[in-house]
């Protein structure tokens, strides 16, 4: 799948809100060309909630450089999948992933792989993703749209 096309599937999923950072946004320089996608029903971007994924275009130095998102053409989509999902899917708890970081090549094209840098979190990645990306979006959307619903007692 292209930048483009996971833009316009899960702008397909209800109450999604999509954005993508540049210099016409008030998204810091270092963000643009990054897209972030919410579960957001009333249309506003959210304060507090963090998304359900993200498509990231290139490196942080400093920060987050193991993909090697400086090839040409490579990106990388982060899915929020939740900690079941995350240990069904990686082989261990979101919490373990430090003592396995250093086990994975994060520069592998369209392989599921730990986050290089929110592994702890739950968070899943894919390097230029095929359609498996959809099931998985799908997943987090219904996770963050489930949250998002009030509790009743």
């Amino acid at each position: 799948m292209t930048e483009s096309e996971i833009i316009e599937f899960v702008t397909g999923l209800p109450g999604t809100l999509v954005f993508t950072a540049g210099p016409d946004t008030e998204a810091p320089e270092v963000a643009w060309g990054d897209t972030f996608i919410w579960y957001a029903p009333d249309g506003e971007m959210p304060k507090r909630q963090q998304p359900f994924a993200t498509i990231v275009t290139k490196d942080y130095p400093g920060s987050d450089t193991a993909s090697r998102l400086d090839r040409p053409g490579v990106f990388r989509l982060n899915i929020a999948v939740g900690r079941a999902a995350f240990e069904r899917l990686i082989g261990y708890p979101p919490a373990s992933h430090p003592e396995h970081h250093a086990e994975f090549d994060y520069t592998v094209i369209d392989r599921i792989l730990p986050n290089p840098v929110y592994a702890t979190a739950a968070w899943i990645s894919l390097l230029n993703p095929g359609e498996q990306a959809r099931a998985l979006l799908q997943e987090a959307h219904a996770r963050a749209a489930d949250r998002h619903r009030p509790r009743s007692n």
